[in-house]
C-alpha cells in the first residue's frame, strides 16, 4: 500500500518565547522539506525555504508573543491538508495586520519586514487572523508530494 502525505505528516509543537529555539525550529522544518518534494520535486529548495520562513515566523511570533511574559510560548503546527503544506504559527501577543507591512527597503539593514517579504515569496499564500484567543499566522505551499524514502525524519 502507497503512503500518501496526508497520512505521514503531522507535526505540532509548543516552544517557550525564547530566540534560542530558533535553530531547533529550523531545523525542523528543514527536515520536514527533505521529506517532502514541491511540485518541481525539489526537496532541497523546499527545505531550505521551510527554514527560512518557519525561522522567520516564528522570530515575529517570539517577539511579539508576550517574550517577556513568564510560561509564555508560541505553538506552531505542520501539516499536509490535500496536496498543500499548512504551517500555522500560534502567539498570544497583539497581533498585526498582515496588508500592512510595507515591502522591505534591502538597502536599510536596519529595516523591519523582510521576514514577512520572504514569507510571501516563498509560500503560495499567507493569512493572518485571530482564532480561539490566539493570533494565527497561516503559510500554505500547494502541490506537495512525497519526496524518495532515503530522507527520514528522526
Amino acid at each position: 500500500m502507497e503512503e500518501t502525505p496526508e497520512s505521514i505528516l503531522s507535526v505540532d509543537i509548543e516552544v517557550p518565547t525564547q530566540t534560542r529555539f530558533l535553530a531547533l525550529i529550523g531545523n525542523i522544518a528543514e527536515q520536514i522539506g527533505k521529506d517532502l518534494a514541491d511540485a518541481a520535486g525539489d526537496t532541497d529548495t523546499l527545505a531550505y525555504h521551510l527554514n527560512l520562513v518557519l525561522t522567520e515566523a516564528a522570530a515575529n511570533a517570539i517577539q511579539h508573543g508576550l517574550p517577556d511574559q513568564p510560561g509564555s510560548t508560541i505553538r506552531i503546527s505542520i501539516g499536509l491538508e490535500d496536496k498543500d503544506l499548512v504551517v500555522r504559527v500560534y502567539d498570544h501577543g497583539q497581533g498585526f495586520d498582515l496588508e500592512a507591512v510595507p515591502a522591505p527597503n534591502f538597502a536599510d539593514l536596519n529595516e523591519r519586514g523582510p521576514g514577512i517579504f520572504f514569507i510571501r515569496t516563498f509560500m503560495d499564500s499567507v493569512d493572518s487572523r485571530k482564532a480561539e484567543g490566539s493570533n494565527v499566522l497561516e503559510m500554505r505551499k500547494a502541490s506537495i508530494r512525497t519526496a524518495p524514502a532515503h530522507h527520514v525524519l528522526a
